[in-house]
């Protein structure tokens, strides 16, 4: 499948997955959790060879994650994981920042 596609699956199980939060649905957002992230990181590996694109995928990857953990604390442990979530947040913007301020600008001068 073109990598295009899977991209706008992933997107349908990302937002499959956060409907089912919303809704309180804790059994299909748990299992909503798998696939979405499987088919982040799927997309993410194949991606690996272009810098921005992969960069870019890594945050998403930690994005998910820490929104799945965010999930779990909503729907377990009232709210209690929220510090995990954001310190996963917080790496998925220090993997952007990291590449906008080092790796683009060390691409746009090589090109």
């Amino acid at each position: 499948m073109h990598l295009r596609k899977l991209e706008n699956a992933h997107i349908a199980l990302w937002l499959l997955k956060d409907t089912c939060w919303v809704m309180d649905l804790h059994v299909p957002g748990l299992v909503m959790i798998a696939p979405t992230l499987a088919l982040a990181i799927f997309i993410t590996a194949r991606f690996r060879r272009y810098t921005a694109e992969l960069f870019h995928n890594i945050a998403v990857c930690l994005w998910i994650t820490a929104n799945s953990v965010w999930m779990i604390g909503e729907f377990f442990y009232d709210d209690g994981l929220r510090p995990y979530a954001t310190v996963l947040f917080v790496a998925g913007l220090i993997t952007v920042a990291y590449y906008y301020l080092f790796l683009s600008r060390k691409e746009i001068r090589e090109t």
